[in-house]
């Protein structure tokens, strides 16, 4: 099975201790976000958790950690995007995540850490040509250090739009222009490009549309063949997106268009309250919780071997 750290919240960046601590005991919990009297119980154990898969925008606080977290298998995705603190206002300058991308890489290997260059977004600051421009310079910058770098362009929710009111949905004409501006500068960096849930339209322009978590590409990052059981109908994707630890609205970036917040008030009060020793990332085990410990099996197939 898949552990993912960070999709709900940013948690390298913001709750290093706490994860580490997880790690040491063994035992993580994670409230339902639609239930949120119901708790998921998980081993954090290299033989029931095939890979952790890591989302962040800054991966500096756990570099230094890496090696304590070797006994399980790693897929990173790091989001770099262009923006600046009208967007991001939290969001380390982009110099230094680019730097922690490149140490980050020679630890796990450039198939295990992918850059996101998303969301895109289009404002009068905001161009099509500083896209292009800012998407060259940091591919350049990375040449080396990945081989997959992740598209996507800004959804445009309700929470969003109460947060960043001028955001606008990119239309189809502007994001197959766009990609057939960027595709070929990643092959010439040496990179391919992948679609995150953009559907199957923007297939001829150089992009790859079938998912950027991919049960092919998760074993190509790792180093090994998964045994995937059927997975939801219901899923938008054919991503295996994992078991989630985190918790919405707990992250301190505060970036403007992210679907993950949606109270930054809340934000403020949970990251307070945080305490690293709770098998929560936000709050304490209620007497009132359902706790449920999760079935957890491996993927990845014994290994066979001969005896002489």
């Amino acid at each position: 099975m898949i552990i993912n750290v960070g999709q709900r919240t940013d948690i390298p960046a913001f709750y290093t201790p706490w994860f580490l601590d997880k790690v040491r005991t063994g035992i993580v919990m994670a409230r339902n976000p639609f239930h949120p009297e119901l708790v998921s119980r998980y081993r954090l154990d290299p033989r029931v958790v095939d890979a952790l898969v890591f989302c962040t925008k800054n991966p500096a606080p756990m570099l230094e950690h890496l090696p304590s977290l070797s006994s399980f298998r790693q897929f990173w995705f790091v989001t770099i995007t262009p923006y600046g603190k009208d967007l991001e206002p939290f969001v380390p300058e982009k110099g230094r995540v680019l730097a922690s991308f490149r140490k980050l890489s020679r630890f796990v290997g450039r198939k295990a850490c992918v850059w996101r260059y998303d969301p895109i977004l289009l404002t009068q600051n905001y161009t099509l040509d500083f896209h292009v421009r800012a998407f060259e310079k940091m591919a350049e910058y990375l040449c080396g250090y990945t081989e997959r770098v992740v598209v996507s362009f800004l959804d445009v929710f309700p929470k969003v739009k109460r947060r960043f009111p001028e955001a606008r949905e990119v239309t189809r004409e502007e994001q197959i222009l766009l990609v057939r501006l960027l595709a070929p500068i990643a092959r010439r960096y040496g990179m391919k490009v992948d679609a995150c849930s953009e559907g199957s339209f923007l297939s001829g322009y150089g992009v790859d549309v079938s998912g950027c978590m991919t049960k092919e590409k998760l074993e190509e990052g790792l180093g090994v063949s998964l045994k995937v059981p059927a997975q939801p109908r219901y899923r938008p994707c054919p991503c295996l997106l994992g078991h989630d630890i985190g918790a919405y609205d707990s992250c301190g970036h505060g970036c403007l268009y992210c679907y993950a917040t949606n109270d930054m008030e809340k934000v403020k009060r949970n990251m307070e309250t945080h305490d690293p020793s709770s098998p929560l990332l936000a709050g304490h085990v209620r007497e009132s919780d359902i706790i449920r410990d999760v079935k957890q099996e491996s993927w990845v197939p014994p290994q066979l071997t001969l005896g002489f």
